[in-house]
């Protein structure tokens, strides 16, 4: 069996391996060149190791003193050259940077500021939610309010929300349609005072905050332990837009509950399904996409099936297309021929 690649490092991060046989030439005066390439190899690339004169398949060992020595001439000369070169570099930059002009442009290093970690992040949206006077827009997906960390970040806004909404602040959420019965969710709005309110959609953008048009936070990583504060104008108008256009299209949840009706015993979360059926996503997608764990969606999907009679995904497809829901889920009256055979299921009525 060929041997791993010996993994790449520097001389300052000397391998476990290359240590102990640099240390057993030390006290043996010389290791065989097999089992230097064998086992470090970094040895001889670091000049550590040279062949004995007199015989090509033994390695003897520099002194420590002569390596340390080379080594810390090598890193002064690089050290060296970098000043020179920073030396050049302010000499270029430095009448230009005496022109002034109003052509010149670059972004703002204010206008946005990477923030790692939970705590660092709650901070800073607690820091801007107390300076605010006008408004709090949140798009809330359904990752965040789930397990420990979840609940956490939950106890930490009920705080700051409610302290904004005691100074006449109004609060606008966005949640997608699984997240109407979480308790989490709930509770939150049974707690809350104010001019709160909240609305859901089949799908949402990843989680956003923007506190009176001035300041948003955006996530910067998967795991959501990296958030970016976003200041600049141009990206604080984009978020907002889409932000009021979303709250159009959305269902009213608090303080007005709206149920969404079905049809011809089809749920509404059943035609979010089938929209996304007919697009060909898997069952993790589309599971993903509304908020809901695989096992859930396939439930729906078996439903859905049940209720057009389809014995088939492919069938499946076809049925939807012809049976008119998604013109209904996209608020239109079913095309000619498409209208939903009789006995399909009952007349509508809401949802659970």
């Amino acid at each position: 069996m060929k041997a791993p690649p010996h993994p790449h490092h520097g001389v300052e991060n000397l391998c476990a391996a290359g240590t102990d046989l640099y240390e057993q030439a030390l006290r043996a005066g010389r290791v065989t060149t097999r089992d230097a390439e064998a086992a470090a190899p970094c040895l001889l690339s670091f000049g550590l190791l040279h062949p004995v004169v007199d015989d090509p398949d033994l390695l003897e060992p520099v002194s420590p003193a002569l390596a340390l020595h080379r080594l810390l001439r090598a890193s002064g000369s690089r050290i060296a050259d970098e000043r020179r070169r920073e030396e050049r570099l302010a000499t270029l930059f430095e009448p230009l940077m005496r022109i002034t002009g109003t052509r010149t442009a670059g972004p703002d290093p204010a206008s946005l500021r990477l923030l790692s970690g939970t705590e660092q992040i709650n901070g800073a949206i607690t820091e801007a939610t107390d300076e605010a006077t006008d408004e709090l827009l949140c798009i809330q997906p359904n990752v965040h309010y789930s397990g420990p960390r979840g609940e956490t970040a939950q106890t930490v806004a009920m705080a700051r929300d409610q302290a904004l909404l005691d100074r006449g602040c109004r609060i606008r959420t966005l949640y997608q349609h699984t997240q109407r019965h979480q308790p989490l969710v709930l509770a939150r709005y049974e707690q809350l005072r104010g001019d709160v309110e909240a609305r859901t959609l089949d799908e949402v953008t990843d989680r956003l905050i923007v506190i009176d048009g001035t300041v948003a936070f955006i996530p910067a990583g998967e795991d959501g332990r990296l958030a970016l504060e976003v200041r600049h104008p141009a990206l604080l108008t984009y978020f907002t837009i889409t932000f009021d256009r979303l709250w159009r299209l959305a269902t009213p949840m608090y303080p007005q509950a709206v149920h969404r009706q079905s049809f011809n015993g089809v749920t509404p979360r059943q035609q979010a399904i089938a929209a996304l059926l007919v697009e060909g996503h898997t069952d993790a997608v589309i599971a993903d996409r509304l908020g809901m764990n695989v096992r859930t969606a396939r439930v729906h999907i078996a439903k859905l099936a049940t209720t057009l009679g389809s014995e088939s995904r492919a069938q499946l497809g076809y049925l939807i297309g012809r049976s008119g829901i998604l013109d209904r889920e996209q608020g239109r009256n079913p095309a000619p021929g498409q209208e939903t055979e009789p006995g399909q299921g009952p007349p509508p009525a809401p949802e659970d």
